[in-house]
């Protein structure tokens, strides 16, 4: 069986930007030298360049050779990315979010159970990591995950008067004269979109790009993460991405007149199972959430006031999330010294140390 490539991705990410200097976290810039290969500091947390390439490595490989500009745009992102997790460790250990032991370990038979020892041993020499690497990683993205419960979930409700608000608001939309399928989708498009609305600033502008994007968003679903979340992390689709790419309901007749292979995905579809469609060089990934049968629906029915009150809470969720993440950059001394230098070198890839902290 082959290693899961998302899973590694998880795990790998964090542990990575532990870098070379440690995992210190206050709240002022960290007095020594910044090492050379810095590519950014985090509150006195170092990321390496080292950190960024190895992460680069084990992202899903384009279906054609990137060219260096494209690299670098990649490596950015995950430079980003490292820097928000970065945070967001240092935000649950100063709210003293723990994670016993038992529940670690437990995690971690989980997401290998389904990986041959010697094949995840060979990966891990393939990567010159260890074990220890894996679970420091697996770690830090379990308090993560308790730090965004505890933070953004636990503080999203819906009450029943909002649910019969909604109802009331929408009625024809319970009023269904046929058959009708709920979807939500994630677009990727291999160009560069004149409006875009994801929560990452994530846009694919080149066939390679996309292709990669689209493989990315496949291994997150693969791996448990919500679709909603995804959506409305990668998603290109302005309109559907704020709220996790969900597309409402959609009625059979308009179906019949989409591409066939969309029209196809639906009505021979399992509903919750994600497909990858590739339309012209632009990506779908559709996933059928319910299917409606024609009738008048009422809110006394269970489907009904369940799908509503989701509904509601997944676009709450997602506004405080947005919020959460952007505040917690607040305050924060980040240099992304990476950024400063391809700024420096007018658009050359960083193959050289960054400047220094503050250099001008």
């Amino acid at each position: 069986m082959k290693p899961n490539p998302t899973l590694l991705r998880r795990l790998l990410l964090v542990a990575l930007a532990l870098g070379a200097a440690g995992a210190a976290c206050s709240s002022k810039p960290a007095s020594p030298p910044v090492p050379a290969d810095a590519w950014a500091v985090v509150n006195g947390h170092v990321i390496t360049r080292d950190a960024v390439e190895k992460a680069f490595r084990i992202s899903p490989p384009a279906t054609a050779p990137a060219s260096e500009e494209e690299e670098t745009t990649a490596k950015l992102a995950l430079l980003d990315e490292l820097i928000t997790e970065q945070l967001l460790v240092a935000k649950a250990g100063a709210l003293q979010i723990q994670l016993p032991d038992t529940e670690l370990d437990a995690a971690y038979v989980e997401a290998r159970k389904n990986i041959p020892d010697e094949t995840y041993q060979q990966e891990l020499a393939r990567r010159n990591l260890t074990a220890g690497d894996m679970r420091e990683g697996l770690r830090r993205d379990m308090l993560v995950q308790k730090l965004l419960d505890r933070e953004v979930l636990s503080k999203v409700s819906v009450t029943d008067q909002e649910v019969a608000a909604y109802f009331e608001a929408n009625r024809a939309q319970f009023n269904r004269t046929e058959d009708a399928y709920r979807l939500a989708q994630i677009v990727v498009t291999p160009v560069r979109d004149a409006r875009v609305a994801n929560r990452t600033n994530s846009d694919a502008t080149t066939p390679q790009e996309a292709a990669a994007k689209a493989q990315t968003v496949m291994e997150r679903l693969r791996s448990g993460a919500p679709f909603a979340d995804v959506a409305a992390d990668l998603s290109e689709d302005p309109d559907t991405a704020p709220r996790g790419g969900d597309l409402g309901f959609v009625p059979v007749s308009a179906l019949r007149q989409a591409p066939p292979q969309l029209r196809d995905a639906v009505l021979k579809g399992t509903i919750g199972s994600a497909k990858l469609l590739n339309i012209n060089g632009a990506y779908t990934v559709l996933v059928v959430i319910a299917k409606d049968q024609a009738g008048q629906k009422d809110l006394a029915m269970p489907e009904v006031k369940q799908g509503i009150t989701e509904g509601l809470r997944n676009r709450r969720a997602q506004l405080l999330r947005t919020a959460f993440l952007a505040a917690i950059r607040n305050g924060a001394v980040i240099e992304n010294l990476a950024a400063a230098r391809i700024l420096e070198s007018k658009g050359q890839a960083p193959s050289v140390a960054p400047a220094a902290p503050g250099s001008k």
